[in-house]
């Protein structure tokens, strides 16, 4: 039998002599034992035991009392074992910037890796941003997001990836226009970000998104779609600040499309018009 289907843990077992072997035992009588008939007297000694024992009982249970749950000396640990670990996405509390600038974009993230990832975030959203697409309003946006060392090389590489010849493809004008009319719209959604290396002053994380982009008119041939795609950033710790050093994009992860019904130009206009974008951070 188990020690925990033994009732009796905890006593020890009776000896195998116990009464002795082959012998009997016989009760003497009592020197103290009453004749028959008569009344027994309670012995003083006993009660004087009694009282004792019941006196200490109420001592120890008062004793007991002043010391409860509530008490400093005792602090109540049954809800922080019990509580459950905080989400990777959970808020930490720490605002994640400081400030904001005339581009809109947050400055000012905190040295650390979730630091990191919110400014890939928000510099995803700026680089897939309306503001990519005229030369004077992408200047600004460069100059505020990459390092100083990188930003003449970069800058060129974007004025060539943003072309008349590109922009005419997407159905816009040298300025960034539409040619067709309607609103252009050109937004991107951080699905979720990862860090795939940290050091003191330099991180890399990728920013999963999906974006909208297109032209919401109904002449357009150009029509506002999804994509899916993920952009790798190699940020720096430079001027109390994290800013880019590098920058590539790569496709998907891409889900199966659903089977929500496509809205018209004019919702897809109307709904860019009234909501906003968001500041991303963990």
């Amino acid at each position: 039998m188990s020690t925990g289907d033994d009732h009796r843990y905890g006593v020890p077992p009776l000896p195998d002599d116990y009464g002795g072997t082959g012998q009997t035992r016989t009760r003497l009588p009592d020197r103290a034992t009453p004749p028959r008939g008569a009344t027994p007297r309670r012995s003083s000694r006993g009660l004087v035991v009694i009282g004792a024992v019941v006196a200490l009982l109420i001592a120890a249970i008062a004793f007991a009392n002043r010391h409860t749950d509530d008490s400093p000396t005792h602090p109540d640990t049954t809800n922080a074992a019990k509580a459950p670990a905080p989400a990777p996405t959970t808020p930490t509390g720490t605002k994640p910037t400081q400030s904001h600038t005339p581009t809109g974009i947050p400055t000012g993230y905190p040295h650390t890796k979730e630091g990191a990832q919110s400014a890939a975030a928000n510099y995803a959203v700026a680089l897939a941003s309306e503001a990519m697409l005229t030369k004077e309003r992408r200047e600004q946006l460069l100059a505020q997001l990459l390092v100083k060392d990188q930003l003449a090389p970069l800058k060129q590489r974007f004025d060539s990836v943003y072309s008349a010849a590109f922009l005419a493809k997407i159905g816009l004008d040298p300025q960034g226009s539409p040619v067709d009319g309607g609103t252009y719209v050109s937004r991107a959604m951080p699905v979720g970000t990862k860090t795939t290396a940290y050091a003191d002053n330099e991180a890399k994380v990728e920013v999963w998104c999906t974006s909208l982009s297109g032209t919401a008119s109904k002449s357009t041939t150009h029509p506002v779609t999804t994509t899916w795609y993920t952009t790798v950033l190699t940020l720096r710790w430079e001027e109390n600040d994290w800013r880019i050093a590098a920058f590539t994009q790569k496709d998907g992860p891409t889900p199966v499309n659903g089977d929500g019904t496509v809205s018209t130009s004019e919702e897809i206009e109307k709904a860019v018009e009234e909501y906003g974008g968001f500041t991303y951070a963990r």
